[in-house]
């Protein structure tokens, strides 16, 4: 199962994207297994040569003993290089990073895919969403023949 970001592709332009290892604490992974993950006001950051994610929402397993608190930030997993190429990225004008989706891969490893994006402006998110509605139409239309 994979849980986006419903704000991603709407609001930023994804330019590049990457695959992180994000440290959970005992039933925080419990609590990602059963989709009960929020990224709507995340956002990834870059402290001291290391990235995190802050703002992510986990909501507490209940049948947990020590329950983390739900928004706190999180260490991402990246190689040396890839928080390098981060670091000058982020220092571009405009370029942030964002959290995309996080879901398990084939070994059962929870990952985060995050986004170096530049944010849309207002009329720019009106155009796609014009956009989205005209291929939808077209699509319609297509099936119906």
């Amino acid at each position: 199962m994979e849980i986006r970001n419903p704000k991603a592709n709407r609001d930023y332009e994804i330019l590049e994207t990457y695959e992180a290892g994000i440290v959970l604490e005992g039933a925080e992974v419990k609590s990602v297994r059963l989709g009960r993950v929020s990224l709507k006001e995340a956002y990834c950051k870059v402290i001291d040569g290391e990235v995190f994610v802050i703002n992510m929402h986990i909501a507490p397993y209940e049948h947990a003993r020590e329950v983390p608190a739900p928004k706190r930030r999180r260490k991402l997993l990246l190689k040396k290089r890839e928080i390098k190429r981060l670091i000058g990225k982020v220092q571009e004008k405009g370029l942030t990073l964002i959290p995309v989706s996080i879901y398990f891969n084939e070994r059962g490893w929870a990952k985060l895919k995050i986004g170096v994006a530049r944010g849309r402006r207002k009329h720019e998110k009106k155009e796609i969403l014009k956009q989205r509605d005209i291929e939808r139409e077209v699509e319609r239309e297509l099936k119906r023949w």
